[in-house]
């Protein structure tokens, strides 16, 4: 089987609802899935796993699937393997990949996106598509065994990516900054997704999806913007 995965830059754009304007997307996606399987291990705001899958359940009963969180199985990993559908939310990075290798589920969610099961990963969920995590935009409140991640795209994803606002005074970096200091040690490509964009990988193709262009960043070359509806599965 082929991969099957959206991979978004964030759950809610401003005014609306949580996975509020996926929901026509996830539909489809989802179609032949009854229940999602979710993996709450990232906690936005330091939630508890309880309180994350109520507010994913909610979203997902719009379109008519059960949601049940991965912490309320004995075996994370035959959850995993057995799950029709599977969904990894935003929050904190290093807490969701720390947790993944905790569990020892890394490898059985790499396989499992790998062998075909649906999947939308989220911010944090998207991150972790990627070669690696570091290029998250995430404090390291814990810290994780390894950087590596699913590896289930060619390249690293920098989700919520924000342009520079030429009229603030704020002297800080830039988000772009900060990925090509990224690229001064690594060549991995990385993929800076605005919010309201997402990615849809459909075996070996890549295709960006919304209405916004997304920022590609190779190492000592000049960013590039890519439209949308574009196949980047050339990126690696």
């Amino acid at each position: 089987m082929s991969k099957n995965i959206i991979i978004a830059s964030t759950s809610t754009l401003h005014d609306g609802d949580y996975l509020e304007y996926l929901l026509p997307e996830l539909k489809i996606h989802f179609e032949n899935c009854k229940t999602i399987l979710f993996i709450p291990f990232a906690r936005p705001s330091g939630i508890t796993h309880e309180e994350y899958t109520a507010k994913v359940a909610l979203a997902f009963a719009k379109i008519g699937k059960v949601v049940k969180g991965i912490h309320q199985f004995d075996d994370y990993s035959i959850a995993i393997k057995n799950a029709e559908g599977i969904f990894t939310g935003g929050g904190n990075t290093f807490l969701l990949v720390a947790q993944l290798y905790k569990k020892d589920c890394m490898i059985a969610l790499t396989e499992a996106v790998k062998n075909g099961t649906p999947y939308l990963g989220t911010s944090a969920g998207s991150n972790i598509c990627g070669l690696s995590m570091q290029t998250t935009n995430d404090m390291p409140i814990v810290y994780p065994p390894s950087f590596k991640t699913l590896g289930v795209i060619s390249f690293n994803i920098n989700p919520h990516y924000l342009d520079a606002d030429l009229l603030s005074k704020h002297m800080g970096e830039t988000r772009e900054t900060r990925i090509n200091e990224y690229h001064s040690f690594n060549n991995v490509p990385v993929l800076g997704l605005r919010e309201g964009s997402w990615l849809k990988v459909t075996g070996d193709k890549v295709v960006l999806k919304g209405n916004l262009t997304a920022r590609l960043f190779l190492q000592n070359q000049i960013p590039v913007e890519i439209e949308s509806e574009t196949d980047i599965s050339y990126v690696k």
